[in-house]
């Protein structure tokens, strides 16, 4: 089991950066596939970025594609989103999540697929 706390939300300007952290607690995080995800008001849950379980291959919405960065250090059990060019349709509460599985080439992009969460850090884009 793995429990998870984001950080690094906050308010910022369009057009500006903000750069999220998910520290995790327990043991084998590098076993681990890590994501990202959103939610809006009055939106449901939508996939922002994953990373494999050892970091070297990743996956975006095309929505923030060129502009998000998702990254993980397990010697530091933290997964990272670097967040620029932010405007005000990335306003959203932020969460990262975890999903223990064997390897796969598959990437997970569905909110079903990951059993922990964290309580989600709020992101606030003004325009």
């Amino acid at each position: 089991q793995v429990q998870l706390v984001e950080s690094g939300g906050g308010l910022v300007q369009a057009g500006g950066s903000l750069s999220l952290s998910c520290a995790a607690s327990g043991r084998a995080f590098s076993n681990y596939y890590m994501a990202w995800f959103r939610q809006a008001p009055g939106k449901e849950r939508e996939f922002v970025a994953t990373i494999t379980k050892s970091g070297s291959s990743s996956r975006y919405a095309d929505s923030v594609k060129g502009r998000f960065t998702i990254s993980r250090d397990n010697s530091k059990n933290t997964v990272y989103l670097q967040m620029n060019s932010l405007s005000s349709e990335d306003t959203a509460v932020y969460y990262c999540a975890a999903r223990w599985g064997a390897d796969s080439s598959d990437y997970y992009t569905r909110p079903y697929q990951y059993q922990y969460w964290g309580q989600g850090t709020q992101v606030t884009v003004s325009s």
